[in-house]
């Protein structure tokens, strides 16, 4: 029997620039994931109403950089204008960028980038590699959900 799921792994291309407010953590790669990603996410779900300028409080974006050693996990919300910036919080902006895209859910993130990179590939796109970007990972929030979307993000050249 089959399980049905909400992904749709539906890749596509799009441009996108976010200025964001939020929280980071950092700890080793990989042992340490995704129960680091998943911590700072649920401290920040907590402050998230400190954030007064907020487009979506239900739209979880995490960029993210890391490499063999350390990753470094963002917990962010997009917002207006970086204005009024809580303690202990950080505000920045990823520029104008073009993404390869999957939608996806938590349950099935690992096939998700799995597919992408495979999209990316079979397109003739490469990764752009930290040079003002990121990889980004989008949660769709809902109350009491047990499966949610996510989009994985992927900036290319």
């Amino acid at each position: 029997m089959e399980v049905k799921t909400i992904a749709t792994f539906e890749c596509e291309l799009i441009k996108k620039e976010y200025r964001l407010i939020g929280q980071s953590i950092t700890a080793k790669f990989p042992e340490s994931f995704p129960d680091a990603a998943m911590k700072v996410q649920m401290n920040f779900e907590k402050r998230i109403d400190e954030v007064v300028n907020c487009k979506n409080r239900h739209v979880l974006i995490s960029p993210y950089m890391c490499n063999d050693i350390v990753a470094t996990y963002f917990a962010c919300v997009e917002v207006d204008e970086l204005t009024h910036i809580p303690e202990g919080m950080i505000e920045f902006t990823i520029p104008m960028m073009e993404y390869a895209k999957i939608s996806c859910s938590n349950k099935t993130i690992d096939q998700g980038y799995s597919k992408l990179f495979a999209w990316v590939s079979e397109n003739g796109y490469k990764q752009k590699w930290y040079d003002k970007s990121f990889p980004i990972e989008i949660f769709y929030l809902e109350e009491g959900a047990e499966e949610e979307v996510v989009e994985i993000l992927l900036p290319i050249q």
